[in-house]
């Protein structure tokens, strides 16, 4: 595939896929956990710091490992394969499909904003909007990057204009972000509070996955990551502000479409206000949509590029020049997915699932300074080893807590993790066999 992606195009891909739906449903999500602003606001500050010392990190083997599967590539790099198929692996069961599933969901439900959609009718959209950015992916990258770009720019500016406006709504008040409420400081509530906010700023490691398709990516994969970060930290903390000054924490925990109420509430928009805050979150969701689809489908491409996963999985259109074959399962997954689960579902299955190969991608950079000492690095981990130490710990803790308050279903995401050993274990067999046959004739 070549390489025809440039540096805005990638820091696009990342803000795009950061922003593509979350922000517009978890705040009310953080709120009815929480209750207290002091505590919703630092749950905020702590994801985006979270992902700022992951991207900060990751950089480093961007730059040094420029290869198309991203995370996927690292692990193989540090590990082996066996720790690379299970990343892979999961992505293709659980990852994947459920980050479709749950931005697609949500692009679906705002659409029924303006005409009103029954459950069945919004799963039912919500695969029709996967099936859609299939095909506009297998067009080929430079249309799914233009795509991206032009909208990406509209929905951070909608976003951006929402959080600064937000501050003139009608029953807006300081008191919201300084009043008592809930039940104090519980490292745990916020530990359990903090997975959804992840799953809002999740994406800032997903440029790497389409490394093989950008431009003099060891230069311009680490700028991206961190513009990106950066980027989607600062206006996430100015919108999260903006809501809690419009709305107190009582009334953002039962609001379900939280972006149109506060703009409902904003003089400037008027009547219209809520109306066009859900044309942006239409907008802002099919924009992430497509940036999921963009960097997931470049994984399964890796993974049977790299002999892990089915052969056929890594063709490559001959004329639109996209792996043709990786796309058409992406869909095929977040269709499944999103016709049999409601939006928490995909989302905790999206989280608990790519958490753990976050944490092992970041410690990486221990392992391979170790051991591939020989690596050229054109960027170093700012902050090393201080930043990736934070990213661990709190990686390590969140899960823990999910293990500890939601066993059960913690419990079946890893169990689905671990049961692609069995899985690599027999593609192993069926390789040496067909190893063997080959050498017999």
């Amino acid at each position: 595939m070549p390489r025809s992606v440039g540096l805005w195009q990638t820091v696009a891909v990342s803000v795009g896929v950061t922003i593509g739906s979350g922000i517009f449903r978890v705040p009310g999500t953080v709120a009815a956990q929480l209750q207290s602003p002091g505590m919703i606001l630092l749950c905020w500050v702590l994801g985006g710091v979270v992902a700022l010392c992951g991207a900060l990190t990751v950089a480093e083997l961007a730059g040094a490992l420029p290869r198309s599967g991203g995370i996927f590539a690292y692990l193989l790099e540090a590990y082996g394969p066996l720790p690379a198929f299970l990343f892979g692996w999961t992505e293709l069961v659980v990852i994947r499909a459920s980050a479709l599933g749950a931005i697609a969901t949500i692009f679906a439900e705002y659409v029924g904003y303006f005409r009103h959609l029954t459950g069945q009718q919004v799963r039912d959209l919500a695969a029709l909007a996967i099936l859609i950015i299939g095909v506009i992916n297998y067009l080929g990258v430079q249309r799914a990057a233009l795509l991206q770009s032009v909208t990406t720019v509209l929905k951070y500016g909608a976003l951006l204009a929402l959080g600064l406006l937000a501050f003139t709504a009608t029953g807006g008040s300081a008191t919201h972000l300084t009043g008592g409420g809930g039940a104090g400081f519980s490292l745990s509530l916020l530990a359990t509070a903090l997975i959804p906010v992840l799953w809002a700023y999740d994406g800032w490691a997903d440029p790497t996955t389409i490394a093989g398709e950008i431009s003099d990516p060891q230069r311009n994969l680490p700028r991206a990551l961190i513009a990106g970060a950066l980027s989607v930290t600062l206006v996430y903390l100015l919108v999260n502000v903006g809501f809690l000054y419009a709305l107190s924490p009582a009334q953002m925990a039962g609001s379900r479409l939280i972006a149109s109420d506060v703009a409902q509430r904003i003089p400037l928009l008027g009547s219209a206000g809520a109306a066009t805050i859900a044309a942006a979150v239409v907008v802002a969701a099919f924009s992430g949509l497509n940036a999921s689809m963009l960097t997931g489908s470049r994984i399964f491409f890796a993974m049977a590029d790299r002999g892990l996963f089915f052969r056929a999985v890594a063709r490559v259109s001959p004329r639109f020049h996209s792996p043709a074959v990786a796309i058409a399962l992406a869909t095929a997954l977040g269709i499944a997915y999103v016709l049999e689960n409601d939006f928490a579902q995909l989302a905790d299955k999206f989280i608990l699932g790519i958490w753990p190969f976050y944490a092992l991608t970041v410690a990486a950079v221990f392992v391979l300074r170790r051991t591939r000492a020989d690596l050229v690095r054109p960027y170093r981990a700012w902050g090393y080893p201080l930043v990736p130490l934070v990213f661990l710990v709190a990686s390590a803790f969140m899960v823990v807590n999910a293990l500890l308050t939601d066993p059960r279903n913690t419990g079946i995401t890893f169990l689905i993790i671990l049961a692609g050993i069995p899985a690599y274990a027999l593609r192993e067999r069926l390789a040496g066999r067909r190893a063997r046959s080959a050498r017999i004739r």
